[in-house]
């Protein structure tokens, strides 16, 4: 460990008073833009005047607070100003741009200027050096409030940047003339560094270094005070600038470096073991805060820091700590004790080989069970899976109790069932009761995230079970009864297939599932069902028949009946072309259209006599025959390739005689 000389500190040991030793810098607080802001603010309050500043006045919570409790409101572009109540605007010492400055005016507010000088200055260069001719480039932050407003000023294209990175990408033209000026609280190193890029581009440019005296001087002051000291606490607003540079600089030259914005942020006890701090503070952090902090800590004396450190903790204790340092199997946390707390990956979470970085991070504030206070080591092994899981049981009792609906991501799929956790509480799904239809094949329920409610608890048997089923049934329970309400016999209905047998398909109509028969899915011959649909399949029917919670499908249209037609597209003799079926030992059936067959009786395939119709026709074959007996209410239709060739009156009498043997064989 370094030694410091911290002022009086004496690096071999305490101080002789025993007290911390407390170095406060000389530039902490409010900057003389900051305060004349405020000031000018408190001015108008006293005169008794509707007051409104544009935007927080600074940026610190506390002010901005203090100052809405004296009725002082604030108002930002997207209010609707015409219905605002006229007074007057404060414009904060970021200043804003001509036009916004011009709407407080034309609005009829009374405006008083509270911008910083300093960034007044920067609005004029912006201003006179645009419209000479050259390009400005702006050295900050694109979203802090003084920058947007010295944009404002200029005319033109404005370039800002703030890193090297984005410098690099920027397409700024080789022969743009510029003018480079930085937002007042810009960190100078930084400044100094973007110009020199600049410079070694080539560009024709003018460099006035705007960073404030005071923030160059403050951010100096910052760097040699984090050198010289144990620890570090940087004081001031969370959305402030100019804070988050100090603290970014004392960082970087001491590891111990605390940023907190007023007093009851600071932990006391992170700093047990440092007997040097130093304390600076942004430009918007009023001067009682810093003194509060340095009072608090001057007062406190190493035993008792220490005393109130080294707090007793016990087996089974609930504690709660900060992440000091996370690797891929370990979390430590200062838990304010004399040795850190460790969680190691399998008492961080059930899910194996996890990254912990990936979970966890440095800073991150979190709760844990003492395993045991001492594992050996000298360190405190503690878990937090288990003290989740108590958490989730406790949440899985009430979910019992109260028959909540849960809902959670399936981890993993088991022999009997599926497993889901929920805040380190492990809830089993039989396989019974994950649908309300039998599933033979569970995986694809991995990683899906299901509802479920809890059907028993019991955690002292390990036994917590979850129940899929009824809440699926209750689904489709409320889904039967409202499309029950809906539908009726001859309604059009859309569903998907959800089973196909060798009888006919199942299909959900949401709720109901309707069952299309084999002789109703076409007005052609279907051979299996099982060759025309698979499940999923979207399918368009009609209700044909409703029979409590039956309901029969049909796809065979009326309007595309194909004997709607038939008496006359089929009448006897008519010669008809068409496709051999099927085949049997009297005759082939012979498809007129798809829906139509026709009987071609085995005495009527030639003049010759033939023993079966497979001796001279083949299925798919195509034939020419005359249509010689029709029979509409049968739906019958007989043809005769002999008639073709032989005299009307022997073929029909032939037919008949043939009409008959058939039917019988039939």
């Amino acid at each position: 460990m370094r030694k410091i000389n911290c002022g009086g500190f004496r690096p071999e040991g305490r101080k002789q008073d025993n007290k911390m030793e407390i170095n406060v810098a000389k530039t902490a607080g409010f900057c003389f833009g900051v305060r004349r802001a405020v000031e000018q603010v408190e001015e108008q309050i006293k005169q008794g005047k509707t007051v409104y500043t544009y935007g927080p006045i600074i940026h610190n919570e506390e002010v901005v607070r203090d100052f809405e409790q004296k009725g002082v409101r604030i108002l930002y572009p997207e209010d609707a100003w015409e219905t605002v109540e006229k007074g007057t605007i404060v414009i904060r010492s970021h200043g804003v741009t001509r036009e916004e400055q011009e709407k407080m005016v034309s609005y009829g507010f009374d405006v008083v200027d509270a911008t910083c000088p300093f960034v007044k200055k920067i609005h004029k260069i912006a201003e006179e050096q645009s419209r000479s001719g050259r390009r400005i480039v702006i050295i900050g932050d694109e979203t802090h409030p003084e920058v947007i407003g010295i944009k404002g000023w200029a005319v033109g294209t404005v370039f800002i940047v703030d890193s090297a990175e984005k410098l690099e990408k920027m397409n700024i033209p080789q022969t743009e003339k510029l003018c480079i000026v930085a937002q007042t609280t810009f960190n100078y190193k930084k400044f100094q560094e973007l110009v020199e890029i600049f410079e070694k581009k080539r560009y024709d440019i003018i460099v006035l270094n705007t960073i404030c005296n005071a923030t160059q001087e403050r951010q100096s002051e910052a760097a040699r005070l984090a050198a010289m000291s144990e620890a570090m606490i940087v004081i001031g607003g969370k959305q402030s600038s100019n804070t988050k540079k100090l603290y970014e600089i004392a960082k970087n030259a001491c590891g111990n470096t605390y940023y907190i914005q007023k007093l009851d942020d600071l932990d006391l006890s992170q700093f047990k073991s440092f007997r040097c701090v130093g304390i600076t503070a942004g430009a918007s952090t009023p001067n009682n805060i810093i003194k509060e902090v340095q009072k608090i800590m001057s007062e406190m004396s190493f035993d008792q820091l220490l005393e109130e450190s080294l707090k007793t903790i016990h087996n089974g204790e609930v504690v709660e700590g900060t992440v000091i340092r996370v690797k891929e199997d370990e979390i430590v946390l200062n838990i304010g004790y004399k040795a850190d707390g460790i969680i190691t990956r399998s008492e961080y979470t059930n899910t194996p080989n996890v990254d912990l970085t990936t979970l966890v991070k440095e800073g991150d504030t979190m709760q844990a069970k003492v395993l045991k206070v001492n594992d050996g080591e000298g360190q405190v092994l503690l878990t937090y899976k288990r003290l989740a899981a108590e958490k989730g049981n406790k949440k899985l009792e009430e979910a019992f109790n109260n028959k909540e609906v849960l809902k959670a991501t399936v981890s993993a799929v088991l022999e009997g069932g599926l497993s889901v956790v929920i805040d380190e509480a492990r809830i089993f799904i039989p396989a019974s009761l994950v649908s309300d239809t039998y599933e033979k094949d569970l995986s694809k329920y991995k990683d899906q995230e299901i509802e479920f409610v809890i059907s028993e608890f019991n955690p002292r048997r390990r036994r917590i079970i979850g129940d899929r089923k009824q809440l699926l049934v209750a689904k489709k329970a409320e889904l039967q009864k409202e499309l029950f309400a809906r539908i009726q016999i001859g309604d059009v209905v859309e569903g998907k297939v959800k089973n196909v047998t060798e009888f006919g398909a199942f299909i959900d109509l949401g709720g109901v599932d309707g069952l299309l028969h084999i002789s109703e899915m076409s007005w052609g011959r279907i051979e299996s069902p099982k060759k025309v649909f698979k499940v999923g399949d979207t399918v368009k029917a009609f209700i044909k028949d409703i029979q409590g919670e039956k309901v029969a499908l049909s796809m065979k249209f009326p309007d595309q009946n194909p004997w709607a037609d038939a008496e006359e597209k089929f009448a006897v003799g008519n010669i008809v072309t068409g496709k051999v079926a099927r085949m049997t030992d009297f005759g082939a059936f012979v498809e007129l259209v798809p829906g139509v067959d026709a009987l071609l009786h085995v005495s009527q395939i030639a003049r010759e006599h033939i023993e079966k119709p497979a001796d001279v026709l083949k299925v798919g074959q195509e034939i020419e025959a005359k249509i010689v007996d029709f029979n509409l209410d049968d739906k019958k239709i007989s043809l005769s390739v002999k008639a073709l060739l032989a005299p009307v009156e022997e073929a029909a009498e032939e037919v008949a005689e043939a009409t008959e043997e058939a039917a019988d064989a039939e």
